[in-house]
């Protein structure tokens, strides 16, 4: 069976900023893919990204899941570069307290600072849904919950930014956000080597598996980067983009208010629609077949997220936003053995805000947005908004 090609690159800055017509060929094209500009099978509809992501024994992470060798290279053996039993190993180190009922007893906590935090937006009338409403609900949840010291904060969410870059073709974008992601990791290690992760918190589990000796120094470093990297930008990206839509579509918003009990099931369209991270590789172990397209062992492919979550052979009406679709099988937060570990977080988070907004805020207006040009990552620098209240 013989592959469609596609030579336009997806990551030149028109794609990455307008990236769904291109995603619409794709999948016309054809369940696999040959992307000629960077040399990997490309899966564009959802049956394939759900398969491969679901076979973690025939497509691994390691060695793949960038589409640079260089940064792939950095990573092997983290929880992100990481395979079978190792993988299994240093998800469950953590994995406890990111469960639904580890994480209940956070939830007044959580819609506390919600309230605070809109509050202090709505109030002022006009805010930047990105950097003062949505960055500002993370940064005072998240590092509290990892543990991470005060001092360096305030570089987390660019650091991880640059890591999402380095997931990319060695182009000039990651190429720049290769030495920006040796300051997080430079970070990373001075928290291990200093002890300096408060008690309580997720990287104070980290440093007890090192004293335990169930991982050493590096590993322990690692994981400091694992779970700080997917904590923020995705949960600030998947809520300023909830923003967005809802400006767009006010009669969505209007079926929110009216009933808060949709807030959820609109996160979920808000993160099908406009999918934080659009796409992650895997290496094929052996030779396999995907929709009847041979696969040569050692083959990279690219699991195209945010192409798969408006596949039309999915959804109804994909590229529309609908608040009482409630796609709880989007895969806009992975899915299998590398499913997001934080997601429970992620969606605490947005919800606590979203449910506060519903009641205070008849109207979103946006203007004058500006999207991120990152290699991986779908996202706004700035969302200027405008309420009514």
């Amino acid at each position: 069976m013989s592959v469609p090609v596609y030579t336009e690159d997806l990551y030149e800055e028109d794609a990455i900023l307008e990236p769904y017509p291109h995603y619409e060929r794709l999948r016309a094209l054809g369940p696999v893919v040959w992307l000629e500009a960077h040399q990997v099978y490309a899966l564009p509809r959802y049956a394939e990204v759900r398969a491969v992501l679901g076979d973690d024994e025939r497509f691994r992470t390691e060695d793949g899941v960038s589409l640079n060798q260089h940064y792939n290279d950095l990573i092997r053996g983290s929880t992100f570069a990481s395979d079978g039993e190792r993988h299994r190993f240093l998800r469950g180190l953590v994995a406890h307290d990111l469960t639904p009922r580890a994480l209940r007893p956070l939830s007044a906590d959580v819609q506390a600072v919600a309230a605070r935090v809109v509050e202090r937006a709505v109030a002022a009338g006009e805010f930047d849904a990105v950097n003062g409403l949505a960055r500002d609900m993370v940064m005072e949840i998240v590092p509290d919950f990892l543990g991470i010291p005060a001092d360096g904060r305030e570089h987390l969410i660019d650091w991880a930014a640059a890591n999402f870059n380095c997931h990319g073709p060695l182009n000039g974008r990651a190429e720049e956000a290769l030495a920006v992601s040796g300051r997080m990791a430079a970070y990373a290690a001075r928290m291990v080597d200093a002890r300096t992760a408060r008690p309580g918190g997720l990287a104070h589990s980290v440093l007890r598996a090192m004293d335990d000796g169930r991982v050493d120094r590096d590993q322990a470093v690692s994981l400091m980067i694992d779970y700080l990297v997917p904590s923020l930008d995705t949960t600030v990206t998947g809520l300023a983009a909830a923003i967005w839509l809802f400006a767009r579509h006010p009669e969505q918003w209007d079926l929110v208010r009216a009933d808060p009990a949709l807030v959820g099931a609109a996160f979920n369209e808000a993160v099908r629609l406009e999918t934080p991270v659009r796409q992650f590789g895997r290496r094929a172990v052996t030779g396999v077949e995907i929709a009847g397209v041979p696969i040569p062992a050692g083959s990279q492919v690219l699991v195209m997220f945010a192409s798969a979550n408006r596949d039309e052979r999915k959804w109804e009406r994909p590229t529309e936003f609908d608040v009482r679709r409630n796609p709880v099988d989007h895969v806009g937060f992975g899915y299998g053995a590398h499913g997001c570990a934080g997601q429970g977080l992620a969606r605490l988070e947005a919800h606590a805000v979203l449910t506060e907004l519903a009641g205070r805020v008849r109207r979103f207006e946006v203007s004058g947005e500006r999207r991120t040009v990152n290699n991986l990552m779908r996202a706004f620098d700035t969302l200027p908004t405008r309420v009514t209240v």
